[in-house]
């Protein structure tokens, strides 16, 4: 089918992510407020969604801790500059297996799994305008590491997004997973249209290579709106290729840390360079409020007031 070009197009920075990344730059933020600050740094650069995850601010490593989510929330609300947030809830679906011969029982370190009410408590106790739903299980590159949704977890923490009034950004990783979150739109436990992000390059899903690309686009519903991202040095040709397929871009610290060989990037730099990138083809960037009235959400408040 022949292309058509975003005219008008949303930047998300993802700013922290879930992967072991804290040691490998100094602009990977550790603390809500370390976290916090990042993204309203990324707004100022014109990213009109940020998406957090949260880490122990001692360690680095990846958190589910509903404290953490709450304050980043709150200093993003308290903050003089306007963002659309979207929190992860794809944690608490980590299993680690043990050997090939002798899977079972699972190897506790790394395997964090636990039911949909609990993954889903800092979306119910923070109410984000959106959050993640990964729409499927998927090998990732470690060799005994599953990221495990079934389609009865999925249905769940989907409905329980609906009722919570939080618009759910579709992570497929694969074609698959555009062919579920269908399902669960035509099931009614999501509704139309859905907001979906094309997941490229994330061993072992959906490789980067355009034909794939294109052949997600096109199981996409029309009057759906969506926007992809790839990892490290394709980050910013698949901002390109997205904004030249009809979509919207991703960028960040989550997917890619530097900005060109050698150079660390910072989450506010890598916005910049996809605006810049975006508008040289043609395109305008569009603010958090243009994003709410084409997804249909509603500003949130602080979450204390």
């Amino acid at each position: 089918m022949p292309l058509t070009m975003n005219r008008k197009v949303f930047i998300t920075a993802a700013i922290t992510g879930s992967g072991g990344t804290q040691d490998r730059s100094p602009h990977v933020p550790r603390s809500p407020e370390q976290i916090a600050n990042s993204a309203i740094d990324a707004a100022k650069a014109g990213a009109a969604i940020v998406h957090c995850h949260v880490r122990d601010p001692e360690t680095g490593v990846p958190s589910r801790d509903t404290a953490l989510y709450r304050e980043v929330t709150d200093r993003i609300r308290d903050a003089e500059v306007d963002v659309v947030l979207n929190l992860t809830a794809g944690m608490g679906g980590d299993m680690v297996f043990g050997p090939t011969e002798s899977p079972l029982p699972v190897n506790p370190a790394g395997t964090d799994m636990v039911g949909a009410t609990e993954r889903m408590l800092h979306i119910k106790e923070c109410l984000p305008e959106l959050c993640t739903l990964d729409c499927g299980t998927m090998n990732f590159a470690e060799a005994d590491y599953v990221m495990t949704n079934t389609p009865g977890m999925l249905r769940a923490m989907g409905q329980m997004m609906t009722d919570l009034g939080v618009k759910p950004e579709i992570e497929a990783f694969d074609t698959g997973h555009l062919w579920f979150a269908k399902e669960l739109v035509k099931e009614g436990i999501l509704t139309s249209p859905a907001l979906v992000q094309l997941c490229m390059g994330v061993p072992w899903g959906a490789p980067n290579d355009l034909n794939t690309f294109m052949a997600m686009v096109n199981n996409i519903p029309e009057d759906w709106n969506w926007s992809a991202f790839s990892l490290g040095r394709d980050q910013m040709p698949y901002a390109a290729a997205a904004v030249l397929a009809g979509g919207n871009v991703r960028v960040g610290l989550e997917d890619n840390l530097f900005l060109e060989k050698g150079v660390l990037a910072t989450n506010a730099q890598l916005v910049e360079k996809a605006a810049t990138v975006t508008t040289n083809m043609g395109a305008t960037i569009i603010g958090p409020d243009e994003v709410r009235a084409q997804l249909g959400l509603t500003k949130r408040a602080p979450v204390g007031a």
